[in-house]
């Protein structure tokens, strides 16, 4: 089976006023949406980011593809790799407010975006489901959180309606944030976002709330590593024994480390350990016991079953990150994650932050219940595009001045005196 055409679509849809340690949200998320259709008919999905140095390799992909066979992984990624060799003077970084952005990904962002798709492509031909490929599930319902944000009631500068969850700055209105978010989904753990202008005193309270309000539920915080080791330290005492796990409060492997030895908290990441050569450094130092994988940036689903194998090997637990997503994300996610035995902790998703109106697969937004996404027995990754969704996202796309998220450009809307500092507190 020969790829007989790629196509890569840029969208946008509407994002929340999440705050976070660079500052909100902007009032559109960027996605592409990859197609790569065989010469037998079928045709394999992918999902990655939309920011501008992303795109142009993407889209510099789709003529160098066309040809090869869909079962040659090795092939692609070494396509990918001369065709990120081929733009680095033509490719400028985007604003770095994850590891996934940063220009040092590249080639496992863009590598990851297509690998899907094969794979995709691969199962539909055989009419089984991805997570066969990857050597079957060992789960059936993948758990995921709810995933909790400080936000403001709207955009300060918004072209739409405001959104339906309204304001979260106080205790009282995460808590009621988190109540209909259980309720919707039935999500069992619960994350929220730190490090941001409220400060590390406001969010240990919210958190307070929380236990106070879910006294059951495993907690998270995740402060972005805008925290310093003294005030991680202290809010570490404030937290004692209300946390499931500490993730990036402080920057770098070497402040994860400190803090882990003197607290004995368990440290999560999704920033200090990004790739393999970081996973080892870490394992020599002990800086996190729990490593947060991403396909999107790990490069791909199959290397992120290596990094799961490699947590089991030295004793670390296992989860995932979450950026803002649509649906084929969240059933890649789910297909690696069936068929990852280690997954001990519930993964991250901002699915429910996304507008019903703005899923570009047939029958809008996948249902999360129990706080679980099932796999089905549908071919590949279950789920089919919406071309009439997509050509609307992507109208929204063009209509747009965003190209790359910049979430300090957006908070200096609020604050014009905003400027990135890290750690803040």
């Amino acid at each position: 089976m020969k790829i007989k055409r790629i196509k890569v679509t840029p969208i946008a849809f509407r994002d929340a006023p999440l705050l976070n340690a660079s500052g909100i949200h902007e009032p559109y998320a960027l996605r592409s949406i990859i197609e790569v259709e065989g010469d037998n008919g079928h045709i394999g999905l992918g999902e990655s980011y939309g920011d501008a140095p992303v795109l142009a390799v993407l889209k510099a992909m789709e003529g160098s593809l066309v040809g090869l066979s869909a079962w040659d992984l090795n092939g692609l990624r070494a396509r990918v790799v001369e065709t990120v060799a081929s733009l680095a003077d033509g490719v400028v970084a985007g604003a770095e407010l994850a590891p996934g952005s940063h220009p040092s990904k590249q080639v496992a962002n863009a590598y990851s975006a297509f690998e899907v798709a094969f794979l995709d492509l691969q199962a539909r031909s055989l009419g089984i489901p991805l997570v066969e490929l990857l050597g079957g599930a060992v789960r059936r319902e993948v758990p995921f959180s709810a995933y909790l944000f400080l936000k403001y009631a709207e955009h300060i500068d918004a072209t739409y309606k405001p959104d339906r969850w309204g304001e979260a700055i106080s205790p009282e209105q995460v808590v009621a944030q988190a109540a209909r978010m259980i309720e919707e989904n039935g999500f069992q753990s619960i994350k929220l976002k730190a490090g941001t202008l409220l400060g590390p005193d406001h969010e240990a309270a919210c958190i307070k709330a929380l236990r106070q309000a879910f006294p059951e539920a495993p907690l998270r915080i995740d402060p972005n590593g805008n925290w310093s080791l003294e005030t991680s330290l202290r809010i570490a005492e404030v937290l004692a024994g209300d946390l499931q796990y500490y993730e990036d409060p402080t920057p770098g492997l070497d402040g994860m480390a400190e803090l882990h030895r003197r607290t004995g908290i368990p440290l999560a990441t999704n920033m200090v350990v990004t790739d393999f050569d970081e996973f080892r450094r870490s394992v020599a130092q002990n800086s996190v016991q729990i490593v947060l994988a991403d396909h999107h940036y790990w490069g791909g689903l199959r290397d992120t079953q290596i990094l799961a194998r490699m947590c089991d090997t030295f004793g670390l637990g296992v989860s995932m990150h979450s950026n803002s997503h649509l649906g084929i994300s969240l059933m890649a996610m789910t297909h690696v994650a069936a068929a990852v035995p280690n997954l001990a902790y519930a993964c991250d998703t901002h699915y429910p932050w996304q507008e019903e109106d703005e899923e570009v697969i047939q029958g809008g937004k996948l249902p999360i219940r129990n706080g679980c996404v099932a796999i089905t027995d549908a071919p590949g990754l279950g789920v089919e595009l919406d071309q009439d969704q997509l050509a609307k996202l992507h109208e929204q796309f063009l209509a747009i001045d965003i190209r790359s998220r910049d979430d300090v450009r957006q908070m200096r809307k609020y604050q014009p005196d905003w400027e990135t500092r890290k750690p803040r507190f």
